[in-house]
């Protein structure tokens, strides 16, 4: 796309539709008459009495808590300078869209005609009463040093400039991770500053904080290097003036030096001078948008260089979204009157040692790569990793407390990590609840399908992460390369491949044949069978040489489910089997069933697959509300769907009386209790919303669960087996790494329970959520 294009698209981005890109959405009904009262008046006065008795009530009736204004005078806009307030208003707005979309967090943003520190901070100081914290931007130097202090001395919310602040704790926690991979200490390294405006002398301020030493610190702006006998520095920049005689340039400070940290002008550092730094060099040219050297160039002239930018398209992307969001997410939850050095040190510590840590598949598929770990080209998370909002908002609101600067103590943590992670739609509480009792009795795993990268990535997931020990099935050749070209590492991990003999393989055979055999199964095709690996990863879970088996990603369910109903078969007392879905959605989970087993139950069939989920439904800790679903409303049309259903829901009424189910019913009505209640108050269950949906035949079923998964966004767990003997969970075809992940975990909290059957009757029955 050529520049010309790239500049319509930009305008037509902004102007088409609603111009802009933020809007206010009320919070609260109103719908009714009613709701318009409540709102304003007459309803309003009585918030109002309440904040003027006390005034911190303004934090419980206002959207005050939650409130942050962006503020800029447009003297200082991106790298486009002083353009003045109107042209700055884009900028702030999209900044307030960046709060919103990584923390939600509402923002007003204001672009005010004031250029003197005194008017700028007279407006400022009068909005108080109105947010919850301000976010300063683009603002001149040396004016925004000035306008940032006296506004944290003198107001009692939180204040940052961000584009000092935002940078300082992004690449301090860069600088972190950067020097423990390449081997230097933060106190022994040589570094050198290019600019000095308010985002340079900020990240050197943090850098000192950090540990390193202020002598071994030079830094330059466009007039070259600052020294003490310059007439042109203020204050803040003297501080960082250096005696030395021995640099008469930037090509003579880069001599031996250990770290370059550019905040200036593109392409203001060449070849030669990165190949005369000492080895192991650090480069953070972060000038926007084309750096003080290209990426490419720079990596080409030393490959053992450490290379940070403020670009996206490169590694090591130094982007103010890891931090300002969160750090102000944190400080709104406690109240706090200020910012302070101890909550930006915190921030900078979470954000380092989140890199540390296994990064999850959403984020290696938001950038188009199969594996990215802590390493010379990732030293900081990435900007869609989700977790920044829980590591980072919880990092600096106990900064606060600790501090001293928060006027709301948090004392359940747990709690408030739940808060965090819904406040982004991420709410997955049962799953992490499975995943940690899954931890506490990891058990074996035996993958059929191991020669398949997302095999092998979910499996060294679940390894490093304790939840299960794997076992690959397939070619050794084949597997190991597919791991050495895309860097896993599963350590000692079991492989075994059918096809070339195994020990245990005749005594798989003869069970197999002497189950089969009068199903016309001879020993010699019994051996063949085996070479299955469905087949034969079902036999090791049968003979206890593994404790679950996960097959299906490259198959269609049913030549994955024969072998383990012919070898393994149902637990006593079920009938037949059932397939379950979980569907994480923003109202918590929703279990649909059967979604991928019996195609066209009949109603005893029906009865028997209701039952089957109910019972799992409750050995999740979830009371089970069940809905039995077919086109009519009670009778309301005939039809041979409509008439199984209800035949079905007499039966369980009958047969179950404490089960909570009825029906036919249409889902709109199963899933509004208001709407329920309207029309058919008579319903057993009228109070609640069902959780747990039956579908009249597969086809529904099967329809409905990918509908909501592509189009609703809900996120679909399984399809969970339920009714073998023991645990074999088939994948939907082409699952996602994150998918894959889920299933395992579902199949070893199975195992688990599976494990003890004299005190369990059915899976997850050990399994309590909190």
């Amino acid at each position: 796309m050529n520049k010309n294009n790239r500049k319509q698209d930009a305008l037509n981005y902004h102007s088409q539709g609603r111009p802009g890109k933020i809007q206010v959405v009320p919070t609260k009904p109103t719908n009714s008459q009613r709701d318009l009262t409540m709102a304003y008046s007459p309803g309003v006065a009585e918030p109002c009495l309440r904040i003027a008795d006390n005034v911190e009530d303004v934090y419980k009736y206002t959207a005050k808590g939650n409130l942050v204004a962006v503020i800029s005078n447009g003297t200082a806009v991106l790298g486009l300078g002083n353009i003045g307030p109107e042209a700055s208003k884009p900028v702030m707005e999209g900044k307030g869209l960046l709060f919103k979309i990584y923390a939600d967090i509402d923002v007003f943003d204001l672009e005010v005609n004031a250029k003197s520190v005194d008017e700028f901070v007279n407006i400022v100081k009068a909005l108080e009463p109105t947010f919850g914290g301000v976010n300063l931007e683009d603002i001149s130097a040396p004016t925004c040093f000035e306008i940032e202090r006296r506004l944290k001395a003198e107001m009692n919310i939180p204040v940052m400039h961000d584009d000092q602040h935002g940078t300082a704790i992004i690449s301090g926690a860069a600088l972190m991770n950067a020097c423990e991979i390449q081997g230097k200490k933060l106190d022994k390294i040589r570094m050198v500053v290019n600019g000095a405006g308010a985002a340079a002398v900020s990240c050197s301020k943090m850098y000192l904080s950090l540990g390193v030493k202020k002598e071994n610190l030079v830094m330059f702006d466009i007039n070259g290097l600052l020294t003490p006998d310059r007439t042109d520095l203020d204050d803040i920049r003297l501080e960082f003036a250096t005696d030395r005689t021995d640099i008469k340039n930037l090509a003579d400070a880069m001599k031996n030096a250990d770290v370059f940290v550019g905040l200036s002008a593109a392409n203001v550092v060449t070849p030669d001078m990165l190949k005369s730094m000492a080895k192991k060099p650090i480069v953070f040219a972060m000038a926007n948008p084309v750096p003080e050297i290209d990426y490419d160039l720079a990596t080409a002239a030393r490959e053992d260089i450490i290379m940070a930018t403020g670009r996206s398209d490169y590694p090591n992307q130094v982007n103010n979204v890891l931090g300002f969001p969160y750090i102000f997410r944190g400080a709104l939850d406690v109240r706090a009157t200020a910012i302070n050095e101890e909550m930006k040190i915190a921030a900078v510590h979470a954000i380092a040692e989140m890199a540390k840590k296994p990064v999850p598949e959403a984020v290696n598929l938001a950038y188009n790569t199969t594996n990215l770990k802590f390493g010379k080209d990732y030293i900081i998370p990435k900007p869609m990793d989700q977790r920044l909002i829980v590591e980072v908002s919880a990092a600096v609101a106990k900064a606060a407390i600790d501090s001293g600067v928060a006027r709301k103590v948090i004392t359940d943590w747990e709690a408030y990590h739940e808060e965090l992670r819904t406040r982004l739609g991420t709410n997955d509480k049962l799953l992490r609840n499975l995943t940690n009792k899954a931890k506490q009795n990891p058990k074996r795993v035996v993958f059929a399908e191991a020669d398949n990268y997302k095999i092998l990535r979910s499996a060294q997931i679940v390894k490093e992460e304790g939840i299960a020990t794997p076992i690959l099935l397939g070619n050794e050749d084949k597997i190991r390369q597919i791991m050495r070209e895309n860097d896993l590492d599963l350590g000692d991990v079991q492989i075994i491949d059918p096809r070339a003999g195994c020990e245990n393989m005749e005594e798989y055979a003869n069970f197999l044949y002497e189950k089969r055999q009068r199903r016309g199964v001879t020993l010699f095709e019994a051996r063949k069978m085996l070479i299955d690996r469905n087949y034969y990863g079902a036999c090791m879970v049968q003979f206890g040489r593994a404790d679950a088996l996960i097959s299906g990603l490259t198959k269609n369910y049913v030549p994955t489910i024969k072998p383990a109903l012919q070898i393994i078969g149902t637990e006593d007392g079920v009938n037949r089997v059932a397939g379950m879905y979980m569907m994480i959605t923003a109202k918590g989970p929703v279990f649909f069933g059967d979604t991928t087993v019996n195609e066209n139950p009949t109603v005893q069939e029906l009865v028997d697959i209701t039952v089957l989920i109910e019972r799992s439904v409750k050995q999740f800790n979830i009371d089970p509300r069940v809905a039995m679903l077919s086109y009519s409303n009670f009778g309301s049309n005939e039809g041979p769907i409509p008439e199984k259903t209800r035949e079905t829901v007499r039966i369980l009424h009958k047969q179950y009386p404490d089960m909570v189910v009825d029906g036919d019913m249409q889902a709109n009505f199963a899933l509004n209790s208001d709407l329920l209640a309207d029309n058919f108050p008579f319903s057993t269950l009228n109070g609640k919303p069902a959780n747990t949906l039956i579908f009249p035949n597969l086809e529904s079923g099967n329809i409905a669960y990918k509908l909501l998964q592509e189009i609703g966004g809900a996120e679909a767990v399984g399809p969970i087996l339920l009714g073998l003997k023991k645990p074999v969970h088939v994948l939907q075809l082409g699952s996602s790494v994150r998918e894959i992940v889920n299933m395992i975990t579902i199949a070893v909290v199975d195992a688990q329970s599976k494990a003890n059957v004299s005190k369990s009757t059915g899976i997850f029955s050990k399994f309590k959520g909190k």
